[in-house]
């Protein structure tokens, strides 16, 4: 063998080693980006000494299996509870691509692979400072940060600026009778018909538990409300669908425009709020502006 073939050898980097597992959703908020590199095969769940231990209520003790393969690694569900889910799809064992969402119980993993690990490690870490890891709406930090720039651009520049707070209806009955994983797939449900809507300089985000906020600059109350009335219908027509079984929700919402006796954006969001609330009390599945 030549010195060159040793040490082509040497430094190449073997099928699957630039690989890791990233918690981008989590019950536990410390658990938040943490990374787990995979080399062999490693047991992920809440039993001590698993490879990646996620102390969830709903991940079994040993939950899942990932090992290599040889253009990567697989999952293996080890006989869990509430099974091993790529991408929406629930899986025995499935080959795993870069990118890649792994759901366990709760837990919401992402498998990345690739050259530069590292940066896309640190991609997704910055993924998570500005997005809900559960639905892919922006978080609530952003959406704070982002309506106090808008509330001051809209003042200085005299535009609209309009507000929508949206509820799922009887959100606590959906956790109650068909557990708390259909009550992840209803607001992950939710955000995917919601986020087609908001255009680009728009921010639609969670806001906290069932309720979620789209921020509309330029927009006036009336165009506003005829988007929150299209919303409802949408999530009112629509049937998700949880363990092979139909599950439908409705929303509630509260629509507020800022108004120049309004003191910032928490002025904006409790009039919106109180919308809301006089939506809920009127019946619930209506828009209140």
């Amino acid at each position: 063998m030549t010195f060159e073939e040793t040490r082509i050898r040497r430094f190449e980097r073997p099928a699957g080693e630039a690989a890791c597992l990233v918690v981008i959703h989590a019950a536990d908020r410390r658990l938040l980006g943490m990374r787990v590199e995979l080399g062999g095969e490693i047991v992920v769940g809440r039993e001590e000494g698993s490879g990646l231990v996620l102390d969830e209520p709903d991940v079994s003790r040993r939950h899942a299996l990932v090992l290599p393969r040889d253009q990567g690694h697989a999952i293996r569900d080890l006989g869990s509870t509430n099974g091993t889910w790529v991408n929406g799809a629930e899986v025995e064992e499935a080959a795993l691509r870069g990118g890649d969402q792994i759901r366990l119980g709760s837990a919401v993993l992402k498998y990345l692979a690739g050259g530069d690990l590292e940066a896309l490690y640190h991609s997704e870490v910055r993924a998570l400072a500005l997005h809900d890891g559960l639905t892919g709406a922006h978080n609530r930090h952003h959406l704070l940060e982002f309506l106090e720039r808008e509330v001051a651009r809209c003042r200085r520049h005299g535009r609209p600026l309009s507000l929508l707070l949206l509820d799922v209806d009887h959100f606590k009955r959906v956790n109650d009778e068909r557990g708390h994983l259909a009550g992840d797939e209803v607001l992950r449900g939710l955000a995917r018909l919601v986020a087609p809507l908001a255009r680009r300089e728009d921010c639609f985000a969670r806001y906290g538990g069932e309720e979620f906020v789209l921020v509309l600059p330029e927009t006036a109350l009336e165009g506003a409300r005829l988007l929150a009335e299209r919303i409802r219908r949408r999530v009112e027509e629509e049937e998700l669908r949880h363990d092979g079984r139909p599950l439908r929700v409705t929303v509630s919402g509260g629509v507020a425009e800022l108004s120049p006796g309004m003191e910032g954006p928490a002025a904006l969001l409790a009039a919106a709020d109180a919308l809301l609330y006089r939506a809920k009390a009127e019946g619930r599945n209506r828009i209140a502006a």
